[in-house]
């Protein structure tokens, strides 16, 4: 899709053009990690076990281990590599961190780490469709971002996505990092969540899920313990319990207009999703006024 800046109501075309090297958008993203994928740096060019890891980074919404790859080979297949990678991570647990409590001058132990929500992301200008069979398979814990450099200093950074109908990748034969793999991560789905809920609640949930859609770009990105509903960053995380959805609303402590009083401040509280506010809905509850309280946090998260 081409790109174009508008000059005195006039459109021109913006060019693509090249990295020169893999090291310069590695470099970039980086340096950017936080703004890009929402992701702690913890170490550029991580050595272990005969393998190089390009950028190491910590998920602190799941507490597990980023790994980024840059990729300039396009008869490389990131499935392999992939497994290559997160089978290391989970063998030398403690070596990883380790290095992280090192860098990042904390005490981060071995439980406290979430290794089920390890991940692979490939960075590249462009993916192979060979490349582009890590993605066919919904279940595997693997993204891929291609970047698009323009001429007016302008980066795109696009995930693809997998495919809606893809299927669950169950290999004929396993080698030994599958098997490690397979045994540990999982990649979790809404499905994950509604499966042992109440039909009336998993139809109110799609009921609000409806109403959510109202705003624009806004993404379903199912974790752990909840759903996580993103633009920018998340603006609500939805948790179902037996009866009701609890649900945290993204905007710090003192910064949300709810003169209902719906919402309970759990800055100080432990808890799942992310915000300070926390509120419980039931099937059949009004949705307008969440809505109202969702608006403000989808403004502040979408920018």
């Amino acid at each position: 899709m081409p790109l174009f800046s508008i000059n005195n109501n006039k459109l021109e075309r913006v060019k693509k053009i090249d990295f020169k090297l893999e090291r310069h958008l590695q470099k970039l993203t980086e340096e950017n990690l936080q703004e890009i994928f929402g992701l702690e740096m913890v170490k550029s060019e991580f050595q272990l076990n005969n393998l190089r890891i390009d950028t190491l980074a910590f998920d602190k919404e799941s507490n597990s281990f980023v790994i980024i790859e840059y990729k300039k080979g396009v008869n490389l297949s990131v499935i392999d590599q992939g497994y290559a990678y997160l089978a290391l991570l989970l063998n030398k647990k403690a070596e990883f961190i380790l290095d992280y409590n090192e860098r990042m001058d904390k005490n981060l132990r071995r439980d406290d780490v979430d290794w089920s929500q390890s991940r692979v992301i490939f960075v590249a200008p462009k993916f192979t469709t060979y490349q582009l069979n890590a993605i066919k398979y919904k279940d595997m814990a693997f993204e891929l971002w291609e970047t698009t450099k323009y001429d007016n200093d302008t980066i795109l950074f696009n995930q693809i996505k997998s495919p809606e109908t893809s299927n669950s990748r169950k290999p004929v034969s396993k080698n030994k990092d599958i098997e490690t793999v397979e045994k540990e991560v999982k990649k979790y789905f809404e499905e994950d969540h509604l499966s042992g809920a109440a039909p009336e609640l998993v139809e109110f949930y799609e009921e609000l899920k409806e109403k959510l859609s109202e705003f624009d770009s806004l993404e379903i990105d199912p974790k752990k313990f909840y759903i996580a509903f993103k633009a920018s960053r998340n603006v609500l995380d939805i948790h179902f319990i037996k009866n009701y959805l609890k649900i945290w609303i993204n905007m710090r402590q003192g910064t949300l207009d709810d003169p209902k009083e719906f919402t309970r401040d759990v800055s100080n509280i432990g808890h799942y999703g992310n915000g300070d506010y926390e509120l419980k809905i039931h099937p059949g509850d009004d949705l307008n006024y969440l809505m109202y309280l969702v608006g403000q946090s989808y403004k502040k998260n979408s920018s």
